[in-house]
């Protein structure tokens, strides 16, 4: 469930941020790059809260990074690329 709800924040960051680049020009131009760079942070930061208060190996938790990561970028690359047909 709490992976359910990290990638939730994910998706909700990503329109967040194509919200302010309707007004922000440079960020129209860097979305994807800027919601990516943020998005790594985070889920790092989740992957390292697991391990140090969950107790969970680097190992353990890679798997659930990639999803918890990769899972947001796809649909945020999917969504630029429908906008620039």
């Amino acid at each position: 469930m709490h992976t359910i709800l990290v990638i939730l924040g994910g998706v909700v960051l990503f329109m967040v941020l194509a919200l302010v680049a309707r007004t922000v020009t440079w960020l129209q131009q860097h979305l994807l790059t800027t919601f990516a760079l943020l998005w790594f942070i985070a889920a790092a930061t989740n992957m390292a809260v697991g391990m140090v208060h969950a107790g969970y190996s680097f190992m353990a938790e890679l798997p659930i990074f990639f999803v918890v990561f990769l899972v947001p970028v796809v649909l945020a690359w999917m969504t630029t690329q429908k906008r620039r047909r």
